[in-house]
């Protein structure tokens, strides 16, 4: 029992920090019918919808489909190596940035050991990594602070992709330069796995219903509808999907819904962040990214300024710099540590300068601009 217990803190950390502060807040502010209040539905109801949709392509096969597809025409190490960063930068502007990575890291990792360029393993897959995170950037449903935030401030979307747009495009040069020198320009021939969908009439479905979850976003679609849409036809198709579903990230919204309402009836916080916000909003989003990550500083911050520009931009910018700024650079390490003979210390030296230098770089591209 025990161990399971603390299996399930090392597994799930970030939501048990999240009830912790929920808890504490709770002494603060008594819980009372107004709790029902403080939870945002719509949001918490994409995320689901989003998640089961992306569940399905996996099931049929589809991204290994469209990475065999794509990597078997490639014949320059140079070109590989900038691919392999791309695929995660364009995937996660749809399927965000943690499925791309649970997708793609493991691939990468096997098709460079297969290739003998196991020296370029670490810089490809933290530029994978930075990518996956700056390419999320570019959609609303690209990851959670995008959608919490676009919800929120009831943005169209020419304001949000207004902010996210020009620095996707700066992301997309820089990381072309860093990715173009890692691999060698000499390639041995390829012998990639065949990949085929298993299922094209299922392929579809799930394509049409990612459609209905893009016009939720855009509210052209009511939540309501398209969740039950959703939940009735994965049940029909495929019911062990839902189980596929990381219900965990759900619930930890639930709890920095609770922390930040909270925390927003206590005078003496309310105060401090809006002085901060009230000096740089960029900074502050940054700064919290960092220390507590950047979805948990995008649901806190965001009842304490109106300043959704400079909010938008810093928690996806702030997805760079410590590892725990962007939740979803966890998963490369944990990947990247199963792998054998793992050099975590080399790892984790190059994602810090990688994040680092790509953090300077976006953080004064947003305050010139």
């Amino acid at each position: 029992m025990l161990t399971n217990i603390k299996e399930f803190i090392k597994k799930e950390y970030v939501l048990c920090i999240a009830a912790l502060c929920a808890a504490a807040t709770m002494f603060a502010v008594p819980p009372s019918a107004a709790y029902w209040h403080y939870i945002d539905f719509r949001v918490l109801c994409l995320l689901l919808c989003l998640m089961a949709v992306v569940a399905g392509f996996k099931s049929v096969g589809a991204f290994q489909w469209l990475t065999f597809q794509l990597l078997r025409r490639i014949r320059s190490g140079r070109i590989l190596g900038v691919t392999l960063v791309m695929l995660p930068f364009f995937s996660s502007m749809l399927v965000t940035n943690d499925v791309a990575l649970l997708i793609f890291i493991p691939f990468t990792l096997e098709l460079l050991a297969q290739l003998g360029f196991k020296k370029a393993m670490i810089p490809i897959i933290v530029l994978q990594t930075v990518a996956a995170n700056l390419g999320s950037m570019a959609t609303p449903v690209g990851n959670p602070q995008n959608l919490f935030l676009y919800a929120a401030f009831n943005l169209a979307a020419g304001e949000f992709f207004s902010v996210t747009l020009p620095l996707t495009a700066v992301s997309l040069i820089c990381l072309a330069a860093a990715a173009l020198p890692v691999l060698p320009r000499e390639l041995k021939e390829q012998e990639l796995e065949q990949a085929d969908i298993s299922s094209v009439r299922n392929l579809l479905i799930y394509c049409a219903l990612f459609v209905l979850c893009l016009l939720t976003v855009f509210r052209v679609v009511s939540y309501i509808i398209t969740t039950a849409v959703i939940v009735i036809l994965l049940l029909i198709l495929n019911k062990k999907l839902l189980k596929e579903i990381d219900y965990m990230l759900l619930l930890t919204f639930v709890c920095f819904f609770i922390v930040s309402e909270n925390l927003g009836q206590v005078n003496a916080v309310r105060v401090f962040l809006q002085d901060l916000l009230g000096r740089s909003t960029l900074l502050t989003s940054v700064g919290a990214s960092q220390i507590i990550s950047n979805v948990p500083a995008a649901v806190l911050l965001s009842g304490f300024t109106d300043q959704w520009r400079e909010l938008l931009a810093g928690v996806n910018i702030g997805g760079l710099g410590t590892p725990i700024a962007s939740l979803a650079s966890l998963i490369t390490l944990k990947l990247y540590m199963r792998w054998p003979g793992a050099k975590v210390g080399a790892f984790i030296g190059v994602f810090l300068a990688a994040n680092v230098i790509g953090l300077v770089i976006l953080l004064g591209f947003s305050m010139l601009a």
